[in-house]
């Protein structure tokens, strides 16, 4: 897949599930049970046992998934999960080795940032998204909102927090996506293999994100005035 693929799967869906579990098993069954529900950008953070393994099988078993390594600090960790199959990269923080090398691989790039300085930072060294985590401890959707005033050129991604309550006001407040984990995936859910909890949830997230960018594009049209 190609990065203005992977790009518009992010666009498209507005919603990376990070899968933050404590085993293989559970990671593989997760994201197999979020991505049959509708969101397939699946995020595997490094933290998950045999992470790059689990990014291969997904990779090699799922149709239609767009999974992604997380956590990453250096480029040779980088390296491997590409050669696993990971098809974009992402960061807890400010990694500009990991961006620089996902930058020269046309890899599809994201790391997490938290005040104004670290967003421009980001940016500008070329990542395609900016995640902004923990966003909802710190402000939540007006923290957000804040942020894509000041930066309306960068695409943001609100992660940390986003639940059910606040997901559409996320997007009202500017963000292009969300990140989602234990609200789309609960522990529960996992731990009972309930693969049709995690698909209902997983459209009714993805349905707070079309809600949101309806009342965007209305509220856009009403901004415009009637055609002449």
């Amino acid at each position: 897949m190609k990065k203005f693929e992977v790009r518009g799967w992010f666009e498209d869906t507005g919603i990376v599930a990070a899968v933050r579990v404590n085993s293989t098993e559970d990671a593989i069954f997760a994201a197999q049970a979020v991505a049959a529900g509708g969101v397939v950008v699946v995020e595997i953070p490094l933290t998950v046992p045999q992470a790059i393994k689990v990014i291969n099988q997904l990779a090699k078993t799922v149709p239609g998934i767009v999974v992604g390594a997380g956590g990453l600090t250096n480029a040779t960790t980088a390296q491997a999960c590409l050669d696993a199959g990971a098809q974009f990269l992402t960061c807890d923080g400010l990694q500009p080795a990991v961006i620089e090398f996902a930058s020269k691989q046309d890899v599809v790039v994201f790391p997490g940032a938290l005040t104004p300085t670290e967003v421009i930072n980001a940016w500008e060294a070329n990542s395609d998204f900016v995640k902004v985590v923990p966003c909802a401890h710190i402000g939540g959707e007006a923290y957000i909102g804040s942020l894509h005033r000041m930066f309306p050129q960068i695409p943001l991604i609100a992660s940390g927090g986003v639940n059910q309550n606040n997901a559409s006001n996320f997007i009202l407040a500017g963000a292009v996506a969300l990140g989602v984990g234990r609200e789309l995936m609960p522990s529960d859910a996992i731990r009972r293999r309930q693969e049709d909890r995690i698909g209902e949830l997983a459209r009714r997230f993805r349905g707070f994100v079309k809600a949101g960018r309806d009342h965007l594009a209305a509220r856009a049209r009403r901004s415009a005035g009637p055609d002449e």
